[in-house]
């Protein structure tokens, strides 16, 4: 059965949402594909607007938009991938960029998502990259 799905920009001044967002990124990126610790936290997450993505009114699923439209830390609890929650999210994030009149979401997609993106009508540009030791390729979407 599918979830009830609810996106929604995440409100870091609330202990909740943070410790959400930081417990949904230390389970995918830290312990799952083993980004090292000081890696994960940056200084772009105080400037960048944060989105939860719940399902069933649990935080599931958590990224970051930086002011220059780099979409990144996306991430999806294992147990509720492939459920469509990605995608509702991803949507979200792209729609609340058309608002702020950006010009473009641009990532930084690990080869196992690409496709993802492109479903999502990204499009890939440069040559892979490795960060974190992942192997990398920039994507984007232009706004018309």
């Amino acid at each position: 059965m599918m979830p009830q799905i609810e996106t929604r920009v995440a409100d870091c001044n609330q202990a909740d949402d943070r410790s959400v967002i930081r417990e949904i990124r230390e389970q995918v990126f830290i312990k799952e594909q083993q980004v090292p610790v000081e890696l994960e936290w940056d200084e772009y997450d105080d400037c960048s607007t944060h989105f939860l993505a719940l399902a069933d009114h649990v935080p599931v699923a958590t990224a970051r938009l930086k002011p220059d439209g780099q979409l990144g830390r996306m991430a999806v609890l294992k147990n509720h991938r492939h459920l469509g929650i990605g995608s509702a999210l991803l949507n979200y994030i792209v729609a609340f960029a058309r608002l702020q009149r950006l010009p473009e979401v641009y990532c930084h997609a690990q080869l196992s998502a690409l496709d993802f993106y492109r479903q999502h009508s990204f499009n890939q540009f440069g040559e892979t990259f490795q960060d974190a030791g992942i192997t990398h390729r920039a994507m984007k979407i232009r706004f018309d």
